[in-house]
């Protein structure tokens, strides 16, 4: 890797993990609420999943952008961010509800279960988003991570179950539709007569 290839990642990096690092040591401090920590990184996670989704569509409009190629290469990069955020999410509702039988009988209701489910989904495409697990999957990468869709639709679901106004979720979900209708489509290539 290039020393400039590696420090736009490290930059990358802080600003992708430095939000989060801050804001968890403002709720552990006792400056943000329980309920104000848990919404921003459940919104957080969010925003980088669709930033992460909008990467190929983003490239198809401006194929010889030098930023959407870094985008591209950065991907994974906020891929794996949007599990971080997600994580976090879940460990501060965990911390708040210590009783297992509670967190169980929770986990079993649909706003909660889709949440649990987008969590679970993240996990593998977390755990492979690295060169060495594109390598040893080959064609098995694309696949997997294709169910970074599925994940995306047990977010939004969990989102619109559990908010209290889920107005933005659904504007989200509008959103997601037309990200997976411009990866269907496929772009036109410029034909010369000839």
């Amino acid at each position: 890797m290039k020393r400039d290839s590696r420090v736009s990642q490290a930059a990358l990096w802080l600003v992708l993990y430095g939000a989060l690092l801050a804001q968890t040591y403002r709720y552990s401090s006792g400056a943000i609420f329980y309920g104000e920590y848990l919404h921003w990184t459940g919104l957080q996670a969010t925003h980088l999943l669709f930033a992460a989704l909008a990467v190929t569509p983003v490239r198809r409009l401006f194929p010889k952008a030098g930023w959407s190629a870094w985008l591209l290469l950065r991907r994974r990069d906020i891929g794996v961010a949007v599990f971080a955020y997600a994580v976090a999410h879940a460990v501060a509702y965990l911390w708040r509800e210590p009783v297992l039988a509670e967190i169980v009988a929770d986990a079993l209701t649909a706003g909660m279960l889709t949440g649990w489910l987008a969590l679970l989904v993240f996990l593998p495409l977390a755990a492979t988003s690295n060169d060495r697990s594109v390598r040893r999957l080959g064609q098995r990468w694309k696949v997997l991570h294709s169910f970074v869709y599925a994940g995306a639709l047990l977010t939004l679901a969990h989102w619109v179950l559990t908010a209290f106004d889920p107005a933005t979720a659904y504007v989200y979900l509008a959103v997601l539709i037309a990200l997976l209708g411009l990866r269907v489509v496929k772009p036109r290539r410029n034909r010369t007569a000839g």
